[in-house]
């Protein structure tokens, strides 16, 4: 190695230099300089000027540095060689993730709150090929509402995506693991792949969708939330979830899927639709509903029915099956009915009679109980408060003593003291 002009660094010095500047934490350059000078003395061997220590330093491979100076996540990160997945075919591979948008709107109630959104996308085409905007945490629910929508044929011919994809790829989030997400892929004989916990590689694609909808759309709705304002919006949120659907549905299908996308140079529909290939469509949108909508759950038949979150459904049908084991699929939106399977085969659909009239959702069940919980703790509460003020009664004023509590005051109503009767 040459010094412009000066001697050559002998091989040696050169590896204690590499040596040293690679250890950890990292040392100064000077400090490599002034080891390797005194090295160099003690051996007899021409001692390298700093400049040409620090050129030997910063010659270093970047990928070697970053593994000596960080931990190993920094050189996957940065340096670790990545094989690009690239789906050969439509509907080769989907990807399905949430987000919560960067824009407020109101609720049932008029609060100001941020949506989710569930998107999945063609890998091949870049094109969404179904998504589910609500309110709250993310679930498998909606999860399986964005694939409906997603496999089964849309009423707008610009949007023609449709069809069971050969793959799903998702993140490790509760509702992609879940039993129910499982049990669907399963039905519709769709692999279901995650992405390793902590590196998700593979999932830019969505990633990227969700940015774009982040700097065009979000932009112009009123409650947009831009960044770095700490969750507070520019204007004051007015929309509602089913008109915030509605401009994302128009931007999805008028704007992102007809123009040209920068790395496929076509437009995601265009591109979807080329090579004359056949889709797998499900039987039918009620067998699709069945599978993605209900939830499979394993039960017995007991001599009064089938119990299942705290009701009984109830068929004449189960009447030959009591003690057999049999599986229950239920719609979490409308628990007044179940499917019963024996054996694989469809039996019969019982109903909550309970419920029956009305359309009962696992959400209203939980409020209701909920709510059914809350009066009996509060008289709980009162009775309680009563107990501890009749067991340490207030001292008398003066010489009058205290006088018997009123009998009315057991039931609820405001405690009334009497200084004499």
């Amino acid at each position: 190695m040459s010094d412009r002009g000066e001697r050559r660094i002998p091989a040696e010095l050169v590896e204690l230099i590499e040596g040293l500047a690679l250890r950890r934490p990292p040392p100064q350059i000077a400090q490599v300089h002034r080891i390797v000078a005194g090295v160099a003395v003690e051996r007899g061997l021409p001692a390298p000027s700093y400049n040409s220590v620090r050129r030997v330093i910063r010659r270093l491979d970047r990928g070697l540095v970053a593994l000596a100076h960080h931990d190993p996540y920094v050189y996957r990160d940065q340096f670790e060689l990545v094989l690009r997945r690239e789906a050969l075919q439509p509907n080769d591979v989907w990807q399905a993730d949430h987000t919560e948008l960067d824009v407020q709107i109101r609720d049932g109630s008029g609060r100001a709150v941020r949506p989710w959104l569930t998107v999945v996308l063609d890998e091949h085409s870049r094109a969404v090929a179904g998504y589910a905007l609500f309110l709250g945490s993310p679930t498998a629910i909606q999860t399986a509402l964005a694939l409906r929508q997603a496999i089964w044929r849309k009423a707008d011919p610009r949007w023609p995506v449709c069809a069971i994809p050969a793959t799903l790829y998702s993140d490790h989030g509760a509702d992609f693991t879940s039993t129910h997400i499982a049990h669907v892929c399963a039905d519709l004989r769709m692999q279901l792949v995650h992405s390793t916990p902590g590196r998700p590689r593979g999932r830019g694609k969505g990633e990227r969708f969700f940015g774009t909808i982040t700097t065009e759309l979000l932009p112009t709705l009123a409650g947009h939330i831009p960044p770095g304002n700490h969750g507070r919006p520019v204007t004051p949120p007015s929309l509602t979830v089913t008109q915030l659907d509605e401009a994302v549905g128009e931007w999805i299908v008028g704007t992102y899927l007809q123009r040209e996308h920068p790395e496929t140079q076509q437009s995601p529909a265009q591109r979807w639709t080329t090579g004359g290939w056949l889709p797998r469509m499900p039987e039918s949108l009620e067998a699709l509903d069945l599978l993605l909508l209900t939830v499979r759950t394993p039960r017995k038949v007991q001599r009064d029915g089938i119990h299942l979150h705290g009701l009984r459904y109830f068929a004449t049908t189960l009447a030959p099956y009591v003690g057999e084991a049999v599986t229950v699929r239920y719609d979490p939106r409308d628990l007044a009915e179940i499917r019963v399977y024996h054996r694989d085969k469809f039996l019969c659909r019982a109903v909550a009679p309970e419920i029956a009239a009305a359309a009962i959702s696992m959400h209203d069940l939980q409020a209701a109980r909920n709510e059914r919980r809350r009066e009996p703790r509060q008289h709980l509460t009162a009775r309680r408060s009563l107990a501890e003020l009749l067991n340490n009664p207030q001292p008398a004023r003066g010489n009058t003593a205290a006088a018997p509590v009123a009998p009315d005051a057991a039931d609820g109503l405001r405690l009334k003291l009497y200084q004499e009767d």
